[in-house]
Formats: C-alpha cells, structure tokens, sequence
C-alpha cells in the first residue's frame, strides 16, 4: 500500500508538472489539462457547435484515451465490458458537462485552479464534495446501474480508433474542420507536444487509478486517502510550477476564463460532482476506462460531448462576464434529473 501511495504522488507530481508545462508552451492559463474544456473544444472542431472562440482538436484528449489503451494492453488490462445502463450513463454525463460549463471546468481544471490562485476554484470544490456527499447518500442506500456484461474486441477498440481519426482530422485539417482563430480555442501547444502530453497523462492515471470522485468518496467511505494523493501531488506541482513561472495570482477577479459568481460555481460543481458520483468516475476516469475497453464510460464521454456542443449552441455556457440565464436553469434542471436518476436506482421494487 505504501508504495503504491508513493506511486500515485510520483504521478500526480508528473501530471501537475505537464499541465503547467502545457500553459508554457500555449495552452490557455491555468488550463493545461480540462477534459471538459477539451472536449467542448473537439465537438467545436467537429462543427457541433458553432462558438468561433472554443473550436479546436484537442490532442490532449486523443493521447490520453490512447494513452491509457496502450498501458491496459501492456498491463493485460484491456477488458471490453458494457451494457450497464448505457442511455443513463449518456444522460448523466450531458448534464455533469452542463455543470462544467457553468463553473468553466472539469475537477481536474478545478485542481489547476486553485493551484493559479484562483479562488473561485475553492468555492467550486466545497460544491464539487457537497454534490459528491449527496450521491454518497444514495450509493449507501443501494443505488446501482447494474452489472457490465462481456462485449466483443471490436466494440472495445472503436473509440480508441475514433481518436486516431480525430489526429488524422487534426493533421490533415480539411475544409469542414474548424479551428479558432481567437479566445481559448486558438491557445494550443504544438500537436506533437500536447499528443505527447496526453499520451503520458493517459496512461499514468490507467496505471494509478486517478479519480477526483474516487478520492473524496473513498476518504468519506473507507477514511482511504490513496486517490487524493494524487491530486494533492497535482496541485503541489502545478502551484510550485505557477510561482516559479510568474503566473500565480491569488485573487477572485481577474482570473483566466473564470467567473466570480459563487453561488453558480458552488451549483455548477455541486452538479458535477453529483453526477460523477453516480456515474463512479469523474470526466478523466472516464476518458481512462474507455482506453481501457469500457463501452459505457465511452457512452458517457459522448454523452459529455453532446452537453457542450448543447451548451454552446443554446447559451447555457458561462463566460468571463459570469452564467447565461438559460445556464442556470439548466443546472437546477440537471439538479432534479439526476436526483430522479439516483431515486430511481436506488429505490425501485425488482420485479
């Protein structure tokens, strides 16, 4: 146990280092890695959605997923499994990309945060364990999507082989690719770099099981600390990073695409989450399982993908300027959909 504790903060330590490296080397500050910012970006790319500024393949996301099926392969851990409950897995990952938006990243942009100094972030991960502690209610009192049922290699390796053709999309950029030619989409380290970076990242979180969710509901749950060493690790290199770089600013305003609107970066994570506690994994344990073979957490990455193109196309998205008014109805929607999702696996009568 002690080693692996000592292998998770190697990692953490590694990933921190490689998100700031990232924002050296062109990312958006203090978004070297968001997987929910990252996805957005890619559906825009696709043309799923139309926002000019958040449009761009990012190869962050390919290499991780690539990343962590290269390592499950290594490892014999590749096991193509799926079938627990796919469509509201889909649901459930649209809804926490919903709260993403609303707080403008996903936990592990939360991290980064914080590590920049910004101190919405905070406000966001008390909301981030309040929606977890929430989901733990219901995890106590039975709720399940059901078991995983065996599915063919075929099945398994088509989203890894997705990522190959987003690169190719990427490389070859043809006509019907976008790409931003201002705002955060246009901020990018070179593709060979943030290919590289996202291969490393992906396949140190398969190798350690880094999960925010699974770190806060583990600590709850068993008093286990393993997985919040990790992120510990992440925030300690990414905030010793940001100072030796200059680019740490301990404040609320003024902070890099970010918004000071407590009260709806406290719902937006509180969302999140809840969510991702009902789904067992937080956006990047996500993208690692279906490295890994997991056709649900494949639906659920696709299910992310539809609310942000959503998002986008129907002004739910916060900005700098703070939450759209459809946004913050969306959340209080996505509060009472996945509190009917968790009382309806929690609480039905098997036949």
């Amino acid at each position: 146990m002690k080693n692996e504790k000592i292998t998770i903060g190697i990692a953490g330590i590694l990933i921190g280092i490689i998100a700031v490296g990232l924002v050296f080397f062109g990312n958006p500050a203090n978004m070297g890695f968001c997987i929910a910012c990252f996805i957005r970006d890619t559906a825009g790319g696709l043309g799923l959605h139309r926002a000019a500024p958040v449009q761009y393949i990012r190869p962050e996301i390919i290499g991780l997923v690539l990343g962590a099926f290269l390592m499950a392969v290594g490892r014999k851990e590749f096991s193509v499994k799926g079938g627990s409950s796919p469509v509201t897995r889909f649901v459930l990952g649209f809804f926490v990309m919903i709260g993403c938006l609303m707080f403008l990243g996903c936990p592990f942009r939360m991290i980064l945060r914080m590590a920049g100094g910004d101190l919405n972030a905070y406000i966001g991960l008390v909301g981030f364990a309040a929606g977890i502690l929430v989901g733990i209610f219901f995890l106590n009192n039975g709720y399940t999507l059901k078991r995983t049922y065996k599915q063919s290699t075929s099945e398994g390796l088509m989203f890894p082989v997705i990522q190959v053709v987003l690169l190719v999309l990427l490389v070859a950029a043809p006509a019907f690719i976008f790409f931003s030619e201002e705002g955060p989409g246009s901020k990018h380290a070179a593709v060979i770099i943030s290919l590289a970076a996202g291969l490393i990242v992906g396949a140190a979180a398969q190798l350690t099981r880094l999960c925010m969710v699974g770190g806060i509901r583990d600590m709850i749950l068993f008093k286990e600390s393993k997985l919040l060493i990790g992120f510990v690790a992440i925030f300690a290199a990414a905030l010793i990073g940001n100072l030796a770089l200059g680019s740490f600013n301990l404040a609320m305003a003024g902070q890099p695409i970010a918004h000071t609107d407590g009260l709806w970066n406290f719902l937006g994570m509180l969302l999140v989450g809840y969510g991702c506690a009902l789904l067992g994994g937080c956006p990047l344990r996500q993208l690692v399982l279906s490295g890994e073979g997991n056709v649900d957490s494949a639906v659920t990455v696709l299910g992310l993908a539809a609310g942000a193109a959503f998002c986008h196309n129907f002004g739910l998205a916060s900005s700098a300027e703070g939450p759209t008014a459809n946004g913050k109805i969306a959340v209080i929607i996505g509060i009472v959909v996945v509190t009917v999702i968790a009382a309806a696996n929690t609480f039905r009568k098997e036949k």
